[in-house]
């Protein structure tokens, strides 16, 4: 585990997603779960080192199976939006998982089919606080990335984990995104977060200029897209983006496939989703 306060840890040597902890006399917070069950009993068994966990819960950023595939061998109460259980709601028990490659971790791992679902126990709208000492931690509906996207915010200590908010390195996932909402975060980080540690669910701490360099990246997103569609293109045509786009980042030769097929999928599906008209839609199979 990596400090970034007293109390406050984050973990990235697990395949998948960064992982979060809070570490408090009376219990602990985990921050979302690695994909795999062996890496998940192994990041348990390092949280429960600490006063045994007395307390002990675990917090999903979103519903994204790269961040909730390994929750239920967590042993553990799952916290997440009201949105993230009605998904879970909608999904087999057990992860079948898909036909298609949407530039997701856990396709890489196999030994993820079959895995169960942990479902939300604790759920909210629009906020929740953890009252353990004052002004404690504060779990907040921030829309964008995905619907039912939250970060988990410490005032006290300025830090703030975002998950899937910010996403540096590499192109995030379109395909449930709200645009127009996902700036509007990003305004907010740069805003009134300017002077907050914030923890990338991809990543680790990223500085405010990769927030600014992700908003000019949605932003030029969402006006190609915008042309597009004033064109009524068809959505196969989001695809002649993808190579321009992948330009923008350096991408070591092991990931290109990854995030290649992750912005195939994610723009064609955000397309139809926002562009086309209902009936019409049918989700991007890159087979």
């Amino acid at each position: 585990m990596r400090q970034i306060d007293e109390g406050i840890y984050y973990e990235d040597t697990f395949p998948g997603v960064t992982l979060g902890a809070i570490i408090h006399p009376e219990g602990i917070i985990g921050i979302d779960a690695p994909i795999r069950s062996e890496d998940a009993r192994a990041w348990r068994s390092v949280l429960m080192g600490h006063h045994g966990w007395k307390n002990r819960f675990l917090v999903s950023l979103d519903s994204h199976p790269d961040r909730t595939l390994g929750a239920k061998s967590m042993e553990t109460t799952v916290i997440a939006h009201e949105k993230t259980a009605e998904i879970f709601q909608n999904r087999s028990t057990i992860f079948k998982g898909q036909t298609i490659e949407t530039g997701s971790e856990w396709e890489s791992f196999n030994e993820t089919i079959g895995m169960r679902w942990a479902i939300p126990e604790i759920t909210f709208n629009k906020q929740l606080k953890l009252h353990w000492d004052a002004p404690g931690v504060i779990l907040e509906h921030h829309p964008g990335p995905a619907p039912e996207s939250i970060w988990v915010i410490l005032p006290a200590e300025k830090v703030v984990f975002v998950g899937d908010t910010v996403v540096p390195n590499q192109p995030p996932f379109f395909s449930d995104a709200d645009l127009d909402l996902w700036e509007t975060q990003l305004d907010l980080l740069l805003k009134s977060f300017h002077d907050y540690t914030i923890i990338s669910g991809r990543g680790g701490p990223v500085a405010q200029q990769e927030v600014h360099e992700l908003r000019k990246f949605i932003r030029n997103v969402s006006r190609r897209l915008e042309n597009l569609a004033n064109k009524e293109s068809l959505p196969d045509e989001t695809l002649k983006l993808v190579p321009s786009l992948l330009s923008r980042f350096e991408i070591p030769s092991l990931k290109k496939d990854l995030y290649e097929h992750r912005l195939k999928y994610g723009l064609y599906n955000y397309y139809q989703r926002t562009y086309c008209q209902p009936g019409n839609q049918e989700r991007l199979n890159l087979e």
